[in-house]
């Protein structure tokens, strides 16, 4: 079984997919850890990064591919990141597909409270480097792949992470994944 988990900076989507990982005792592969490691080689920030990417399409190439062929030969596991969900449509790959969301203040907050774990998005204006953040995302995605992943038209699951806590959210995730895997 393949579940993915997508959605915005700051949604919890990391932090749920965690423990969904856990409950289900299912690999999970983060592609936000995958990318931060990748700035962090190249010795240069995430929105650095994502600067480059903007002009070069290797380095979401890059990753798309490496989690494109995790998701093609593996079983029980969980990818977490932007386009996962995306990337089972468009390549055929059945797999149960959830987008977390939550508000944008509720994002920024828990951007802000992590931040020892995200230097690279310190800054004066955090809520701008949020914003510009998804935005160049958005057009990467439109330009590189024709998508925009902000579309939950293709998700199994859509859920509003704004005011319940993560393991709440995980056990919604869990329960419509056994709901999923009964119409299969």
């Amino acid at each position: 079984m393949r579940v993915t988990i997508s959605g915005p900076p700051g949604s919890g989507k990391t932090t749920v997919a965690e423990i969904v990982s856990k409950k289900l005792s299912y690999e999970l592969i983060t592609g936000g850890k995958i990318f931060r490691k990748q700035a962090k080689e190249m010795n240069i920030t995430l929105a650095e990064l994502g600067s480059v990417a903007e002009n070069e399409d290797r380095y979401d190439k890059m990753l798309d591919d490496y989690l494109l062929d995790i998701l093609r030969r593996s079983d029980n596991i969980i990818v977490e990141s932007r386009l996962s969900g995306w990337l089972c449509h468009l390549n055929g790959i059945e797999a149960f597909k959830v987008f977390v969301d939550a508000r944008e203040k509720i994002r920024l907050e828990r951007i802000s409270n992590s931040i020892q774990n995200r230097k690279e998005e310190m800054g004066d204006n955090l809520l701008f480097k949020m914003r510009e953040r998804a935005e160049s995302e958005w057009e990467r995605y439109k330009k590189y792949y024709g998508i925009d992943y902000r579309d939950t038209s293709i998700y199994d699951l859509v859920v509003d992470a704004s005011y319940e806590g993560a393991e709440d959210v995980a056990g919604v995730i869990i329960s419509g994944l056994n709901l999923w895997k009964r119409t299969c």
